[in-house]
């Protein structure tokens, strides 16, 4: 069951309370395809990269289960740079440079092996990008996810709002649905956002979990508590992997389904928080992911007696 991801994938230059990252791989389709290939194979990455991306970590993600037939390396550029400083919240970051370098040309071409998945995740791009990829499926896909963020709310939101009608799932920051919406009540964000066209909404909310919403339908998963935040970066994007990738394997895109998925996602995210960049999602088993899944379901299992 392959799965299209599409995104940036890049360098970062991380700081924030616990410590400095200097320049790392990533970008949010590396966050992705780490995340999903714990739960389904193959990953076909849609993205661009410059000369300077690291073979190893191709390497890396080839071993993982991705296929790189839909990234396109230009000789002559550098791959996208962004550098950020979180504050002691770790929610609000200053962004202190963004070099968009090979992702201002990104034109993306699906490989014909691409253009019959099921599953697509778009993540957070251009519209105009995400609607290109869109169009060149062979047929509507059973699922598709859209990630997206402020940035193209204020800069292409005529755009967005035409690739938001063509999804089934859009993911978004509770900050980001009330710029949309103009809503400050997250059930009437909600509300307005589905009869923009898709039928699931997904509101992250970062330290406090996640929200799903379809009809009149709600469904909330705790974060896990941790002890140690090192690094938020990429955190949303883990947590789309985690979700696509339980959908994709499990091929059940029911509402109860939905919120297993969340779950799954809030798991993959608390171990990416744990060491800067992709680091953390590299080293954990399948074992690390049932147990930590298990704290999920201890944490908000629990009896009560009215009366």
């Amino acid at each position: 069951m392959s799965v299209v991801v599409v995104g940036s994938m890049a360098f970062d230059d991380i700081e924030t309370p616990f410590g400095k990252s200097d320049k790392i791989v990533g970008g949010a389709a590396t966050y992705i395809a780490y995340a999903a290939s714990n739960f389904v194979k193959p990953i076909q990455l849609v993205s661009i990269v410059g000369y300077d991306f690291p073979v190893e970590e191709m390497e890396t993600l080839k071993q993982r289960g991705a296929e790189l037939d839909g990234i396109e390396v230009v000789p002559d550029k550098k791959s996208f740079f962004w550098s950020g400083r979180y504050h002691m919240d770790m929610n609000t970051r200053d962004t202190l440079v963004t070099d968009l370098n090979v992702l201002a040309d990104f034109n993306p071409v699906l490989p014909e092996s691409y253009k019959d998945a099921e599953f697509v995740m778009l993540g957070n791009l251009a519209p105009s990008v995400q609607k290109q990829v869109m169009r060149q499926m062979n047929k509507r896909p059973k699922l598709i996810v859209l990630d997206t963020m402020n940035f193209w709310m204020e800069v292409a939101l005529k755009g967005l709002l035409e690739v938001i009608g063509m999804v089934d799932v859009l993911m978004v920051n509770d900050s980001e649905a009330r710029q949309l919406t103009g809503e400050f009540s997250m059930v009437k964000a909600a509300k307005k956002i589905l009869t923009m066209g898709p039928k699931y909404l997904v509101v992250k909310k970062g330290e406090h979990g996640a929200l799903l919403f379809s009809g009149n339908d709600v469904f909330f998963a705790p974060a896990l508590p941790l002890e140690d935040v090192f690094d938020p970066t990429g955190a949303g994007d883990t947590f789309a992997g985690g979700f696509i990738g339980h959908l994709a394997k499990t091929r059940d895109i029911s509402f109860e389904n939905m919120k297993t998925a969340i779950i799954i996602g809030s798991a993959m995210a608390s171990f990416c928080v744990e060491k800067f960049g992709a680091q953390r999602l590299k080293e954990i088993t399948k074992r690390d992911i049932d147990d930590r899944l298990q704290e999920f379901v201890e944490l908000v299992n629990f009896d009560i007696t009215l009366g």
